[in-house]
């Protein structure tokens, strides 16, 4: 989906768990999982679809002919079995596929009455639960994707399927699906992130840093090479990629964690020839790095900038309200601050970003596009102290 991303839907939909959370309510999350979701979307129902949202006849013909008169057959130890007709599925790895499943089930969450988020195949039902009438009222939701499903030959995949109860006064309901009470849960991974019960991205943290660790020693041992030129390339495509995805979202908090996460670069850095007896601020410095801590700040930043002037702008309407900005100091798009109570919500995105943002420069603000946003930005912060403002009220 244009201008959205795994991220963007989780910042999204933990803004209001975590801001519950904060103003102590509970809440439940139903997590969702069709069973083989992409190879059992019947394509006589889908193209009933696709002809009521108004699509042209022509394009309705064509995708009809994409997908009818396929057929497939089993081969097990040399013996063939009966070529029989495909009649539902979106092939996978195909840029149609996922367009079609996303028209297929875009009128999931009509008539539902609690929060729903849907990335792909991926759907999540949230409620805050005061009482047993609030989760009668989830349960009721739940009955009604039932139903979707259904009706529209699709179904969930009830084993995988989990509720995961948070907050200290939750009641810990059960809800059902298919006749079956949904397993609690008390972390779940949610669009490739572990999520628990409280919060916590210390098991994120881990989990990242060991695959992270496991491919540098894959490169390690596969390349004989420790040639600058040639081993940073793979350490930045393909080792720090996995510690830095959906990062914004689930960034460390705990020294441990964050320096789990810093010490497989400072490995990694020490591995490039002519690297290996000097310190981690020398080796960044003379390799032209920063630190994950560093980067993590910085894209922060660069985060934000799309929510309030670039393409995640219609976000950024609903996560952050702008200040009355009359003053001439700083820039035009300072935000309002939010207050909390929990260290789980100070530590969110929507608003640790957002002190650092209203203290940098207008001019690095005032970029007309990301990529002179992020010169204006780095100048800026290799100007300054990043422990300082990790320590102080700017970042804090």
């Amino acid at each position: 989906m244009r201008n959205r991303s795994c991220q963007t839907n989780l910042v999204a939909f933990y803004e209001e768990v975590s801001r519950n959370l904060d103003a102590g309510m509970a809440v439940d999350v139903i997590y969702l999982d069709f069973a083989k979701a992409f190879d059992t979307v019947p394509h006589r129902r889908l193209m009933i679809k696709l002809r009521n949202i108004g699509l042209e006849h022509n394009i309705c013909n064509w995708i009809e002919n994409w997908l009818k008169d396929r057929v497939q057959r089993v081969v097990v130890n040399g013996t063939f079995s009966n070529w029989a007709s495909v009649v539902s599925g979106v092939l996978q790895g195909s840029v149609l596929g996922p367009l079609l499943f996303n028209l297929f089930i875009n009128d999931l969450e009509v008539g539902i009455e609690s929060t729903v988020s849907i990335f792909a195949d991926d759907t999540k039902l949230c409620k805050t639960i005061s009482s047993m009438q609030d989760a009668a009222a989830l349960q009721s939701d739940l009955t009604k994707l039932e139903n979707w499903a259904a009706n529209w030959k699709m179904r969930f995949n009830v084993d995988k399927c989990k509720v995961m109860h948070f907050g200290r006064n939750n009641i810990n309901a059960n809800y059902l699906l298919n006749g079956s009470v949904l397993g609690a849960s008390l972390m779940e991974k949610d669009l490739g992130v572990f999520v628990d019960h409280k919060l916590s991205n210390s098991r994120q943290c881990h989990s990242v840093a060991t695959t992270a660790n496991k491919v540098l020693s894959c490169i390690k041992k596969g390349i004989d090479s420790r040639d600058e030129n040639i081993f940073l390339p793979l350490y930045r495509s393909l080792v720090r990629p996995h510690l830095e995805y959906a990062v914004q979202f689930w960034a460390p908090v705990l020294k441990k964690d964050i320096n789990e996460l810093e010490r497989v670069q400072r490995r990694a850095t020490k591995l490039v020839k002519g690297m290996e007896d000097l310190s981690y601020e020398v080796r960044l410095s003379r390799l032209g790095l920063f630190s994950l801590e560093k980067r993590r700040l910085r894209g922060d930043m660069i985060t934000l900038y799309k929510y309030i002037r670039g393409d995640y702008r219609q976000l950024g309407d609903v996560l952050f309200s702008h200040k009355n900005n009359q003053r001439t100091r700083g820039h035009p798009y300072r935000l309002e601050e939010q207050s909390f109570h929990l260290k789980q919500r100070r530590w969110f995105f929507t608003v640790r970003a957002v002190r650092l943002w209203n203290a940098l420069p207008s001019d690095v603000v005032m970029a007309d596009s990301v990529n002179a946003f992020k010169r204006g930005l780095d100048e800026f912060l290799n100007k300054q102290n990043i422990q300082g403002y990790c320590d102080t009220n700017i970042y804090s």
